[in-house]
């Protein structure tokens, strides 16, 4: 199964309507992702393995360094402006200040939002989410492939726009200044799934 948008509401009313942030509460809890992209909803298939081991270990490294001003959560937890409610998206980890969170999410732009790829959401991941998080302008976005392993780092630019700041493979250290100091080793994020 691969990310689905869905354009059809199956709420009352017009069918042509956009989803909106108040509609991702009736979802079902199955174990699949549901976002919101302009009004568009997608849905994305529970994830893997390789993509679960990364995620979880990504989240312990970043956990263990985070300042007290800051705070790390894993996915689901979703992401929004109050003022937007037509996205709402749910990166496989992120990074927020902590007096913006609330109990059930992060009504702000994050400060780092990373996602781990899967076969089935990875065009999603790489081109639409993340135009996504540069338009609500998160500083940094990471995007790590379980696979191969790799992973790329993006960061705003004066303008306001992505830009490739690191490229790692393998077990070659990234050493983030932001959202603040930490070594990341892909390798050691997928651990006995390295071999």
């Amino acid at each position: 199964m691969t990310a689905m948008a869905v354009r059809a509401t199956p709420f009352a009313g017009d069918p042509e309507q956009p989803f909106t942030v108040r509609d991702l509460e009736g979802m079902p809890d199955d174990g699949r992702r549901y976002e919101l992209i302009d009004g568009m909803l997608v849905v994305s298939p529970a994830p893997g393995l390789r993509h679960q081991a990364v995620g979880y270990q990504l989240h312990h490294v970043l956990y263990e360094a985070c300042p007290d001003d800051l705070f790390v959560v894993g996915a689901p937890f979703g992401v929004h402006f109050p003022d937007d409610e037509k996205n709402e998206l749910q990166p496989d980890v992120l990074v927020g200040r902590f007096d913006d969170f609330t109990e059930r999410d992060l009504p702000a732009a994050p400060v780092l939002a990373v996602e781990v790829l899967s076969p089935s959401t990875a065009i999603h991941d790489v081109n639409t989410k993340r135009a996504v998080y540069e338009r609500m302008g998160v500083p940094s976005y990471w995007v790590i492939d379980p696979e191969k392993p790799s992973m790329r780092v993006f960061e705003l630019d004066d303008d306001g726009r992505y830009q490739v700041i690191a490229k790692i493979a393998d077990d070659e250290p990234f050493d983030a200044i932001k959202p603040f100091p930490v070594r990341i080793v892909l390798t050691d994020l997928l651990g006995r799934l390295a071999r």
